[in-house]
C-alpha cells in the first residue's frame, strides 16, 4: 500500500509539473500572441470585425491570400486575447463586438481590408461583415461596404498620374497635329510656284 501511495503522488507530482510547464508555454504563447496583435492595430489605418461561421479551409486560405495580395492581413481570432489586445489602441471602443465566432481583417490603407472582405461576404454567406473601425472611429456595416467602394491607394495614384500626365500628352498632340499641318501647307506651296 506504501509503495502504491508512493507512486501515486509521483505520478501526482510529475502531471503537475507538466500542467505548470504547459501553463508556463501557455502564457508565453498568449503573451506574444497579445503584443503582435497590438503592433498589427497600432500600423493599421482600418479594422474590420466579421463573423464566419462554416468557412473551410480552402475558402480561408483564398481570403487571407486575397488579403496578402492587397497589403492587408486576415486573422481567425481568440475573442478573450483580442480583448486584451484591444487596450490601449485607437481600435478600443470595438473590444464589446467581439463575442461568437469573429475574424479580424486589418490594413495599413483604410479601403484595402475593406474592399476584399465586403466583396467576399457579397459571394459567401459564410462571412457576415458586423462593425470595424477607421483611425479609431467606429464603423457601421453600412458605412463599411461604403468605404470598399472607394478607390484604394494605388487606384488613385493611377488617376493621379493619368491626371498628371494627360495635359501633356495633349499639348504633345497638338503640336504635333500642327507642324503636320505647317509641312503639308509648305508643301502644297512649293509645288504651286
Amino acid at each position: 500500500m506504501r509503495y502504491l501511495c508512493a507512486k501515486l503522488n509521483l505520478i501526482n507530482y510529475v502531471m503537475f509539473i507538466w500542467i505548470y510547464w504547459r501553463n508556463q508555454v501557455n502564457r508565453k504563447e498568449k503573451a506574444n500572441l497579445i503584443s503582435e496583435l497590438q503592433a498589427t492595430f497600432e500600423s493599421s489605418e482600418s479594422l474590420i470585425l466579421a463573423h464566419q461561421e462554416g468557412l473551410t479551409v480552402a475558402e480561408s486560405t483564398e481570403l487571407r491570400t486575397k488579403m496578402r495580395e492587397v497589403g492587408a492581413k486576415y486573422k481567425v481570432t481568440k475573442n478573450r486575447i483580442v480583448k486584451i489586445a484591444l487596450k490601449g489602441t485607437k481600435f478600443e471602443g470595438l473590444s464589446e463586438y467581439f463575442s461568437g465566432p469573429t475574424s479580424i481583417g486589418t490594413s495599413e490603407d483604410p479601403v484595402s481590408a475593406a474592399k476584399i472582405l465586403v466583396n467576399y461576404a457579397k459571394d459567401n454567406q459564410k462571412l457576415k461583415i458586423i462593425c470595424g473601425g477607421l483611425n479609431g472611429e467606429l464603423l457601421e456595416k453600412d458605412k463599411i461596404v461604403s468605404l470598399a467602394m472607394l478607390p484604394n491607394i494605388d487606384e488613385l495614384r493611377g488617376k493621379l498620374i493619368g491626371l498628371i500626365n494627360a495635359p501633356a500628352t495633349k499639348l504633345a498632340m497638338l503640336s504635333k497635329g500642327a507642324a503636320q499641318k505647317l509641312s503639308i501647307v509648305i508643301n502644297l506651296k512649293s509645288k504651286q510656284l
